[in-house]
This record gives C-alpha cells, structure tokens and sequence, in this order.
C-alpha cells in the first residue's frame, strides 16, 4: 500500500473510531503533509492518540491482535531474518520465531504485497500482529543499532595506510571511498579495509568472513589456526560480500554459484596479493581470501627449519642433473614455499629455469613464471608440453593433479631434466604408491623419481611462557620415541601470554624425507605396497614426520601436542609401527658408541 494510500486508510479509522473531530484530522493531515511523515505518526507525536490506542484501532480494522513493542522481549534469530531495510521501508520488525512460523509487527496490515514479500524473503509462515508506526520506527533503531555498534567498533581499528588495486593484467586502480553514494556504503567500504588491515598487521594467511543465523564472524588463521577477531550484526553481511566481489571483480549478482577473485593491497609500503573465494552457505555466501605477503617469502632453506640430516638429503636430491623430487602435503603445509627456496637456491644465470603454477604465488626474478589459464586452455599438461620446447634445465610445475601432467613431468625428468613439483599425500611413501595408482609403470616410477619430501608446518613454542612439563616415560615410548630418548626427554607446553598466540609464535618445517635409494627401487619394481617401501625407507635412514617432530619437542622448540596434530597420517596406524627397526638402529649406535 503506498504512503497516501495507507494516510488515507487511518484517516478512515480514526473517522470511524469518533475519537478526533473532522478540525483535528485536517490539521493533524496538513501536518503530515508539511513534514512529509506518516498521518500516524502525526497523531501520536503530537499527543491526538496514544500508540496503544492506535495500534488497537488498526488491528480492530485488520482482525488482528495488537502488541505493545516495550513490553516484548525480541528475538535475535527472527531480527536475523529480516534486513533494516525492508524493516524500515516496510513499517515492520519480527518478533519471534518458532519452527517456521515467524511473528511480525506490522503498522500497516492491510498491504498484501508486503506480506507476500517477506514470505518469500524469509520461507516462513506469518503470524502477523500490530503495532503503533512510531513504535514500530523507534525499536527498528534500537534493534539495528546494534549491528552498527558492532560495525562502529569495527571502525574503532586503526586503518592504517592501505591501498587497494585489482590483480588482473592491467592492474586498475580501485578508488577505496567509491563503495556507493551513502553514508552506510562508505562505512562498509571502511570496514573492509580495516579487516584486511587487521590481517595483514597480525600476518594473518587466511580471512574467513562466515555468516550464520544471528551474526557474521570474522576469523583470521594465524600460525595455521583460526581465531576469532570480529563478531557482526547479520544485517553487515551481504555489503561486505558485495564490496569484496567489487574489488575481485566478480559478478555482485550472483549469488547461487562459487566464484574466484583475486587482488591487491599494499599496507605501509607491503605488497599483499589476495586470493578470494566466495561459496554459497546455507545462510549466505562465505568468503575467504588467502593473503600472500611477498616479504615473508623465505628463499633460505636454512630457514625454513629442517632437520639436519633432511635438509642434506634434500641437497643432494637438487644436485642431481635430472630426475623428480616431489614435495607433498595438505594444503597451507608450505610446500610451494620450499619449491621456490629450492628453485632460489639452484638459479644461476648459465641455466634456465621455468615454473607453470595455478597461480603464480610469488614473482621470482629470473624465472620463467607461466599461469594456468584453463578458461582458455592452458593447463599443466598443455603448458608442460610447450615448456619442454623451450629448452628448460630446471621446470617447476605448481602441482601435479592428473595422470597426463604426471606422465609429462616423469618423462621430462627421464630426458635430461630436474623437475620439482608437489602432490597431495599423506607422507613420502604413500606417494610413491599413489603415482603407481594413477596409472603409472612401477619402472617409471622408480627410474624417475630422486626423491620424496612430505611437509607439516609446525607451531614454535613462545619463549617467554613455555613450561617444562612431566610425561610418563611409556607415553613417550607410545608415541613414537625410544627407550634411550624418553629417559632423558625434556618437553614443553604451550602456556599463554601477552607476546603470543595461545602459548606459540611462529612456525617451522617438519619434513620426512624419503630418498629413492636402490634398496627402494627393488621394492617399487617388485610391485611392493606402501608398508613395504616404508619399513625400507626407515632401515635405510627416513626420519618420519612424527620422529621429526619429536626431535623437535625433545629440543624445546614445540610440544607434544603439536608434534601428535601434525603428525595424524601415522596415528592412523599403530603409533609406532616399526618400533622394532628403530630399537635395534638405538641398539647399533649404542654399540658403536661403546666400541669407541
């Protein structure tokens, strides 16, 4: 019902009711007119009828029961519901909700297309009743005000110098301040880029921006765990999504279907490209945007943590004048890292390197850096093939995902070439395993690859509150150290303080490194399963992932309980399958020790 419609309707009411001469309705309707406000409000703001009375009046009319809004306690999952926007164009606030019936105040009943919409909007059943447009007004500010605290808190963050551009080709430019014409839509655009600053001070690598019934949470991963920093109102949500998909030139519209975007920020003086995904949820699109800074690239793999007996394994892999080394493990586990360390660490002006990665994480100078492209039809396999043409020494592919790549990777690492490369396994011998299922021979396998690195980043114990703690010498023995380790183990705890994150600051490495020893070869030819490569593997000298570990608990470097969350592919089986194997290499050492 439009505005003179509706002014039309109460004047009717109030006519009816004899409660106000035909002067005073004139008067209270030139008034209305004068201020451009509702004839309702007109008549309670300057004292012609109370609101409980209006309210009564309307909701006779209508045969509905009226409510008095200052007595009622609201629901914050019916509010969620409903954006401000159509509370306030709509002269309605939801009250409760019940299964799928959803109690509104509305101070005008009679529009059926107001009903029908918000049937639609919310997919529920209306339980309508009434209430005085004035009030109605009063708690819809009261009510949403509290998203914008919540948002005002937000903007309470310092912003910091921070600029913003797109990551496409041609790198536009986009103007920070152009997020709309109003004040609302220069605050969201402000509250973006102070979460994006909050990020990237702390060195955040991820940012989650999830939606749920009530609220908005806003996470940042931190040392490879998420912790919450923001909690908004519901009604902040969908402008925040659609400044997002602004600035990563996406399609605002679209709302049913995942979408890719990407761009960039500079924050005092950093460069900072971001990577966004926005997936549809049950209760609104999520977005999360990996941030990848260039000045925490580390290119030293001194740096990056390694045991000592790993990283000359690792050395004597990328000394070879060709072959594969595969670098494997879940995503965010730094793999992509190590690749370009070893590429940093090899480079030399008399060779040609050349990279095809989905995406191009870090620019490397001095390196051929290809993009996959396969809206165009530039894939690893197609870019592999036209790499090989181009007389490459070292080729780095971002990741192996088909058998097609893997059969171009394997016979470029047979025909004179070093090929690196990453794949998504558990550990090292489950790799080897995993290329033979994907429908390579075993022969090629064994002849092609150097060796296989799996990698876990693990979180660094905080210096200024870690704690000595006492675990039982069986414990120790369970989990995966020997006898002669567990007697003397001094380990840590996480505790808590000021100057880090949860008891831990900052991450390292952990890596199992299996090299393809001739030993190993004889078993991948023979058709051997992964227990058969992995008890090879460990009696020719591979440190695993959870031994690794706990070298570096045994240090003081990280705790226990770090070492078992990173290390869950060996839990999986029995926690110290080859006990027996690292009990009697204990027991030769031991010997010699005592010969010496």
């Amino acid at each position: 019902m439009s505005a003179a419609a509706y002014d039309r309707k109460i004047r009717g009411i109030m006519d009816r009711s004899g409660r106000l001469r035909p002067e005073q309705l004139d008067q209270a309707t030139e008034i209305s007119l004068r201020d451009r406000v509702q004839l309702a409000v007109t008549l309670t703001e300057n004292g012609l009828v109370s609101e409980r009375d209006l309210a009564g009046l309307i909701a006779r009319e209508a045969n509905l029961p009226p409510v008095e809004l200052d007595t009622i306690e609201i629901d914050p999952a019916a509010i969620a519901l409903v954006d401000r926007a159509d509370a306030e164009a709509n002269g309605l606030i939801p009250l409760s909700k019940i299964g799928s019936l959803l109690t509104v105040a509305f101070s005008d009943p009679f529009s059926l297309p107001v009903l029908d919409h918000l049937r639609t909007q919310t997919g529920c059943d209306l339980r309508p009743v009434v209430a005085a447009p004035a009030a109605i007004r009063r708690v819809v500010i009261a009510i949403y005000r509290r998203d914008e605290q919540k948002m005002e808190e937000l903007l309470g963050a310092k912003e910091g110098d921070i600029e913003v551009s797109s990551h496409d080709t041609d790198l536009a430019s986009i103007d920070l301040a152009d997020g709309g014409d109003g004040e609302e839509e220069s605050k969201i655009v402000k509250a973006v880029n102070t979460i994006l600053f909050e990020a990237a001070s702390d060195r955040a690598s991820d940012i989650h921006i999830e939606p749920f019934e009530r609220s908005t949470r806003v996470r940042f991963r931190k040392d490879g765990v998420l912790s919450q920093v923001h909690e908004l109102g519901k009604g902040t949500h969908n402008a925040i999504i659609s400044r997002l998909k602004i600035m990563g030139q996406l399609d605002i519209a679209e709302k049913r279907r995942p979408q890719d975007g990407k761009f960039q920020i500079r924050v005092n003086g950093r460069q900072i490209d971001l990577r966004l995904s926005i997936l549809p949820t049950v209760h609104g699109e999520k977005a999360v945007m990996r941030l990848l800074d260039s000045s925490n690239l580390v290119l030293s793999l001194e740096d990056l943590g390694f045991e000592t007996q790993c990283l000359e394994q690792l050395r004597r892999a990328i000394a070879a004048p060709y072959g594969m080394i595969l670098v494997t493990g879940p995503t965010g586990s730094g793999k992509s890292t190590t690749l370009y360390s070893v590429v940093s660490e090899l480079k030399t002006e008399g060779d040609n390197f050349v990279t095809v990665e989905d995406p191009v994480e870090y620019q490397l100078d001095g390196v051929n850096q290809v993009p996959v492209n396969v809206k165009r039809g530039l894939t690893f396999a197609t870019a592999l093939r036209s790499i090989l043409r181009q007389d490459p020494d070292v080729i780095m592919i971002g990741e192996i995902r088909d058998t097609e790549t893997l059969d171009i990777a394997i016979k470029a690492a047979l025909t004179g070439h070093l090929v690196l490369s990453t794949l998504h396994t558990n550990d090292a011998p489950s790799t080897i395993t995993r290329m033979i299922q994907m429908g390579i021979d075993p022969f090629l396998v064994a002849s092609s690859t150097v060796l296989v690195a799996a990698q876990r980043l693990a979180r660094k114990l905080c210096t200024h509150c870690k704690k000595i703690v006492d675990v039982p010498k069986a414990r120790l023995i369970e989990i995966g150290m020997t006898a002669t380790e567990a007697a003397d183990a001094r380990v840590y705890s996480a505790v808590g303080c000021t100057k880090c994150n949860q008891g831990y600051k900052g991450r390292f490495a952990v890596l199992e490194v299996l090299e393809v020893s001739d030993k190993v070869k004889e078993i991948i030819v023979k058709g051997g399963n992964e227990m058969d490569v992995r008890r090879a593997a460990i009696e020719t000298g591979m440190i695993t992932l959870r031994r690794a570990g706990l070298a570096n608990a045994r240090r003081g470097l990280t705790s226990i309980e770090e070492v078992l969350r990173i290390s869950t592919a060996d839990e999986q089986r029995p926690l110290n399958p080859y006990k027996g194997v690292l009990d009697r290499k204990q027991a030769a050492d031991d010997d010699s020790r005592s010969e010496d």
